[in-house]
């Protein structure tokens, strides 16, 4: 499974990485071209997850963000992310933040 980030925060980068061993960090959202899953800092990277799902039309678009812009969480999900969550969530467990886990009837939530 190739995971990819559109994170530049380096303490950031370091505890996905470190959840993640196997993630490339990405510089655009044209290097994640192919990607399963992609997580995006919405920091620094908001207006980009309608190009990320363009790109990577099959991924899971993983986006976190702060707790206290709930529109910038919103506009992710609009322009394409399957999930936008708060940081504080994100990085309670990145790596289970990144899993699909089935529900009743279709779709899918986090674990």
């Amino acid at each position: 499974m190739k995971t990819a980030a559109l994170v530049g925060d380096l303490m950031d980068r370091s505890k996905i990485g470190a959840a993640v061993p196997d993630i490339d960090f990405a510089p655009a959202p044209s290097a994640c071209t192919g990607a399963d899953v992609v997580v995006v800092d919405l920091g620094g990277h908001a207006g980009e997850v309608a190009e990320l799902r363009r790109v990577a039309p099959r991924a899971r678009i993983v986006a976190f963000g702060r707790h206290d812009n709930p529109e910038a969480l919103a506009r992710a999900r609009k322009d394409g992310a399957d999930v936008a969550l708060p940081r504080s969530r994100f990085f309670r467990d990145p790596a289970a933040a990144l899993q699909v886990t089935p529900r009743a009837g279709g779709g899918s939530e986090l674990p």
